[in-house]
């Protein structure tokens, strides 16, 4: 009898051993599961912290604040000066605006003929730079014709200084644009050094303000390059125009040498 009572002793305490154990298994189990659940949910999180900010070129544009903002449309404003200067100086700086041939040929024949009037009237009917200069010398005809080459030299230089005029404002575009770009930088720099003077900096807002800076610098760049290669390309051809222009004046009105001056 004691043997049986004993047996069931072990019996019970083997069987509450394996509960205890299994119940031990469990509770393990439960705290791995829980631990990888709450790994998983940090990971979301730190997935979603880490998500980068929109550095798309409108994002950078609207998030310089006000100044870059008007800083922006300024370097817009800028290019699509240097633009229309540019295409508005190609059409005036050419050999059919400057010296247009029918009005050549038409005075070469009024001079010709010895018919001042008649030179003086082609040079009305078609205007532009070089009728414009005739026109002057031939208003002074009757004065001898050194009063004619001054008449025509003053009026060279004012129809170059009007040429040139146009050509001047694509290399103020060219000059202002780099400017404002550098003042986007320093606005740039600015807000970077703001973000890192509040502590612990976030770096996404830290490479914003960066890149910021260096988008404008960009631009002004992007701007005054090609409007500076086209303002010396067109310089250049308006030069060669007007020394060919006032050449063909001297050859026009080379027969006014020999009109005499009567009192």
């Amino acid at each position: 009898m004691k043997k049986v009572l004993m047996a069931v002793v072990l019996v019970a305490g083997m069987m509450s051993g394996m509960n205890a154990y299994s119940q031990e298994a469990d509770a393990e189990k439960a705290a791995v599961a829980a631990s990888s659940e709450a790994k998983v949910e940090q990971t979301e999180e730190a997935k979603k912290a880490a998500k980068p900010k929109d550095t798309g070129f409108l994002s950078v544009i609207t998030g310089s604040g006000w100044l870059g903002v008007v800083l922006w449309l300024a370097l817009f404003g800028c290019g699509a000066a240097a633009i229309y200067f540019i295409v508005d100086s190609f059409i005036l700086v050419k050999p059919q605006k400057i010296m247009p041939p029918t009005l050549i040929n038409n005075v070469k024949a009024g001079m010709a003929e010895g018919d001042v009037m008649k030179a003086l009237k082609a040079c009305e009917n078609e205007p532009g730079p070089m009728a414009n200069i005739l026109s002057a010398g031939f208003s002074h005809v009757e004065e001898g014709f050194d009063v004619i080459q001054e008449a025509i030299g003053a009026a060279a230089d004012l129809e170059t200084e009007r040429i040139m005029q146009h050509l001047n404002w694509i290399s103020v575009c060219s000059n202002l644009s780099p400017m404002l770009g550098l003042l986007g930088t320093v606005q740039g720099m600015i807000m970077c050094f703001k973000t890192l003077a509040t502590g612990a900096p976030d770096v996404g807002a830290l490479a914003l303000a960066i890149s910021q800076a260096l988008w404008t610098t960009a631009g002004g760049l992007t701007i005054a390059i090609p409007s500076i290669t086209f303002y010396y390309s067109i310089r250049n051809n308006a030069n060669r125009l007007i020394l060919r222009m006032q050449a063909m004046t001297m050859e026009l009105i080379k027969d006014l040498r020999n009109v005499e001056v009567v009192e």
